[in-house]
């Protein structure tokens, strides 16, 4: 989860919210929408324990189309964009902190880089990101401490609201922000694309989606905390590095440019989970349809290394042809769609009688979804009215993937009536 949006976001924020309260308010609703879908998420995994995330949901509760459309943004969206998103952030930070350094070549070389590693066996990728999400925190903390110690003129942060906050809160450009924070939060339910590797998913599931949406959500208001306090809003506004314009207000050129390195070494993390996890998906997907069935192909150590090699082709596509806004606007809304709609599969699910005896039920439902799901539909609404390309370009897509669901029914039936 810890990645890209927190270290990009609140330059994007800025442009339009200078209200500390509001920003922190922005992270803290956000965090509790992640909180709200990932229990929910909890008891549909615990339920239908079967790796492939929203689209295995869709497609047990709804209908195979349904899933097939979920499927269709996990190929062509889903992962390829927060991964490239992850990795232009890389290259940023980088660039700002190293002299010469390309932002589009170093995120090109480091999306490689990690799709080779994965393509070897399980126990590689697994041992590979246990190190790196330890060294991503211990840099996150390391870097909180010092930059309270070291910073000479903090500005003044007051989290207390005033009568104009309750405007902002309520405005368009709250609700757009949301979009951005909804994406930095995105990985809550990365747990549930390999439920079939987990021990036990029926309790560990619920434990592990809980426990990592709580501790994100802390470490988010606390890093924004430090970076309003740290570095002058205008020095932020608009900017995608904000760790490195903190870092440098805080320790100075050289050092900003040392921690600078680190921030982008600890991007790698972000990176390196999501080539893991979403060729999981894509592998269950191609075992479902024929039209997609060389994304179900495996080495002989199980790893979906197809699956892994054409995330990694489409995610160096995304790098090399479009904006860092752009992506992340038009993926967020198609992720809000494809998470709204399998929160509401929560409802079916029970009306279906479809849960397992003694299995996790959602806390606090049906509040709990609820709450999601009315956050949800506000900041999509908003994407909508005020970024109308992203919006009708993430539903056009939405509808190329239902048309792709009958051109792959067409391929099956062929493929079996020809002999």
């Amino acid at each position: 989860m810890i990645g890209t949006g927190v270290f990009t976001s609140l330059g994007f924020q800025l442009v339009d919210i200078r209200s500390v309260f509001a920003l922190m308010m922005l992270w803290f609703v956000g965090g509790i929408a992640a909180l709200c879908g990932a229990l929910t998420y909890a008891e549909l995994g615990a339920n239908l324990p079967r790796s492939g995330g929203e689209y295995n949901f869709l497609t047990r509760l709804y209908h195979p189309s349904i899933g097939f459309i979920s499927g269709w943004i996990s190929i062509t969206v889903g992962f390829a964009a927060p991964i490239a998103l992850a990795a232009m952030t890389f290259g940023a930070y980088l660039s700002a902190s190293v002299e010469g350094v390309s932002k589009v070549l170093a995120a090109s070389l480091l999306v490689v880089a990690l799709t080779v590693l994965h393509c070897f066996s399980r126990k590689a990728s697994g041992g590979a990101q246990i190190f790196l999400t330890v060294i991503k925190v211990l840099l996150i903390l390391v870097f909180c401490i010092l930059v309270v110690i070291f910073v000479d003129s903090p500005q003044p942060v007051s989290v207390i609201p005033t009568s104009a906050d309750a405007d902002i809160l309520f405005g368009g450009a709250f609700a757009v922000s949301l979009i951005y924070v909804n994406y930095a939060y995105t990985g809550w339910n990365a747990a549930t694309y390999i439920t079939s590797e987990l021990d036990d998913p029926q309790r560990s599931l619920p434990m592990v989606l809980f426990v990592g949406t709580s501790l994100v959500l802390v470490i988010y208001l606390a890093l924004n905390f430090i970076f309003l306090y740290t570095a002058p809003m205008d020095s932020m506004q608009g900017k995608i590095e904000i760790g490195v314009i903190v870092a440098e207000t805080a320790f100075g050129q050289t050092g900003g440019k040392a921690m600078g390195i680190g921030l982008a070494l600890l991007l790698t993390s972000t990176v390196s989970a999501m080539i893991i996890s979403g060729p999981r998906v894509l592998q269950v997907i191609g075992e479902d349809f024929a039209v997609f069935g060389f994304l179900s192909s495996t080495n002989k150590n199980g790893v979906p290394t197809v699956a892994i090699v054409c995330l990694g082709t489409l995610s160096v596509v995304f790098i090399l042809t479009a904006t860092f806004e752009s992506i992340l606007v038009f993926s967020g809304f198609i992720l809000g769609v494809n998470t709204l709609f399998t929160v509401i599969g929560v409802f079916v699910l029970r009306w279906r009688k479809l849960n397992i005896e003694g299995a996790y039920r959602t806390f606090g439902y049906p509040i709990t979804p609820i709450i999601y799901l009315l956050i949800t539909l506000w900041t999509l609404s908003y994407i909508l009215i005020n970024r109308p390309d992203e919006g009708w370009a993430g539903i056009a897509m939405i509808v190329t993937g239902f048309l792709m669901y009958f051109v792959s029914k067409k391929v099956e039936r062929y493929q079996i009536e020809t002999p």
